[in-house]
């Protein structure tokens, strides 16, 4: 039986997942890797660093399954997205990467908005943000001339390991989305953008499918780690894109709602038209002529860890959240607003600060963990209201992952929020099972992505919203849409002051 081999590159470590044509993971390895920040708001890494990692996954990967040698089929890729990577004419690597996560470039933001705000959104369906490629890219126009100046190609960091696999620089249309560079409804490089800031054609890598042939694997890299058979590489896509179809978000009336350190809630849009003014970001999908919109939460599950780090330290995740069952809906009138590092969606506040209101001398631990799980779901339903209200969406069904997806009496209220029936996975595998369906495809395995879906993803429980309870949400979150416009001016002249 064939394999095919999905990497998936992080922040932090990369990951590969090998699975056979019957979708069941037959090997998992990962291999970490250092970030570096030279002062307040940098985040960089060395690509040295990506390309040792895959080697240390590949050989482990052989060494307990030597038969992967003759048995591996095709590669694909997830990964980090926006972060920058600059090579000169002999492809070499000019600096460290710029991440995703880096905040050097608000001053670059405000000259990408004031020279083409209107044309952006437009065109990349985006408002420009630190997160993104191109004000990195502006940023070392700026402060790093003669880097500039040597700078012939840009990748982001999958690429530029499928570059050092197949000696092509290509870059696939959901993570070209990411860069505030590519026209998302036309798929081309907006020459309009590029233009405007001094960017030439021969700079943007070629663009292909997700699932689109990259090129074999190099000679003398198959012939180092003894594949007996051409493996092939495919285009690969962004983290978020990689994990929606990795969960089966393939078609509308589907949502995803992913609990990590920040959160997400996505959907699939048909089409690039739905104008979401830059509220949510929409990019293209992974699947041919295909867009998601997306929403952020910043601290999701950071605030959860906070609240548990300050005030509950000799606990348990589980300890403390064991009671919060026996919390009426609404935590008994206390409401957080999950602020605690600024907001993405709806809002775009780097400084709004979050906030308990309605404390109550009755109220407990109890209480205060259950408003602090009701508030980060409240905010991600900003983003489910977005979808519904902008582009008429109705979820028949939202996917549920990450720690959001590890405690019943917290589904339940996702469920409740949502007013949606709420499913879970068996297991889940993240990104790298979705760049192993991609792989999949490229090689042929399955006649359509539905099929590959139903082969690859498979759920578990499903948790359905209790009307009295829909009602009594629907109430509170009322409220809580009232809290940032009441609190906006009290904590932006707080950060002020410190």
């Amino acid at each position: 039986m064939s394999y095919v081999l999905g990497l998936d590159l992080g922040t932090s470590s990369l990951k590969g997942l090998l699975v056979d044509k019957s979708g069941k993971v037959i090997l998992s390895k990962s291999a970490d890797y250092p970030l570096e920040s030279i002062k307040a708001g940098y985040s960089e890494q060395d690509p040295q660093h990506w390309v040792e990692a895959a080697w240390k996954v590949l050989k482990a990967m052989i060494q307990e399954l030597p038969e992967m040698k003759e048995k591996l089929e095709g590669i694909s890729f997830s990964g980090q997205m926006h972060s920058l990577v600059l090579v000169d004419e002999h492809q070499k690597v000019l600096r460290n990467a710029i991440l995703w996560n880096d905040v050097r470039t608000s001053k670059q933001c405000e000259e990408i908005t004031q020279k083409c705000g209107e044309v952006l959104l437009k065109s990349t369906k985006n408002i420009a943000l630190e997160g993104f490629t191109l004000p990195k890219i502006l940023w070392v126009q700026e402060q790093e001339p003669e880097i500039w100046a040597k700078a012939e190609k840009f990748m982001l960091p999958k690429d530029y390991l499928a570059f050092y696999l197949t000696g092509n620089i290509q870059m696939d249309y959901s993570d070209a989305a990411g860069t505030l560079l590519l026209d998302v409804e036309n798929r081309v490089w907006s020459t309009e953008i590029m233009e405007t800031f001094g960017i030439s054609e021969s700079f943007m890598p070629e663009l292909v499918e997700s699932a689109g042939f990259r090129g074999n694997l190099l000679p003398e890299l198959k012939e180092t780690l003894g594949f007996t058979r051409d493996v092939k590489i495919f285009g690969g896509g962004a983290d978020n894109a990689c994990a929606a179809l990795g969960v089966g978000i393939v078609s509308e009336g589907i949502g995803l709602c992913s609990i990590g350190t920040s959160g997400v809630f996505l959907s699939v849009e048909e089409t690039a038209e739905k104008d979401y003014q830059g509220k949510l970001h929409l990019f293209n999908h992974v699947l041919a002529n295909t867009y998601y919109s997306m929403g952020v939460t910043l601290a999701a599950g950071n605030s959860l860890s906070w609240f548990k780090n300050t005030f509950a330290k000799d606990l348990t995740f589980e300890a403390m959240l064991k009671d919060v069952a026996t919390v009426n809906v609404g935590s008994d009138g206390l409401i957080f607003t999950p602020y605690i590092v600024g907001e993405r969606t709806p809002h775009v506040d780097s400084q709004i600060r979050g906030s308990f209101i309605g404390i109550d001398t009755h109220h407990e631990l109890k209480h205060f963990a259950r408003s602090v799980l009701e508030g980060i779901t409240f905010s991600l339903k900003d983003s489910q209201n977005l979808m519904e209200n902008v582009a008429n969406k109705q979820f028949s069904k939202i996917v549920s992952v990450g720690g959001g997806a590890k405690n019943k009496e917290w589904l339940q209220m996702q469920a409740d929020i949502f007013n949606a029936k709420i499913t879970t996975l068996t297991a889940e595998q993240g990104p790298g099972l979705g760049a192993c369906m991609l792989a999949a495809l490229g090689c042929g395995w399955f006649e359509n992505v539905e099929e590959c879906v139903t082969t690859f993803v498979a759920y578990s429980e499903e948790i359905h919203p209790i009307p009295e309870n829909v009602v009594k949400y629907q109430q509170v979150y009322e409220l809580y849409k009232k809290a940032y416009p009441a609190t906006k001016e009290l904590t932006h002249q707080l950060q002020e002051n410190l």
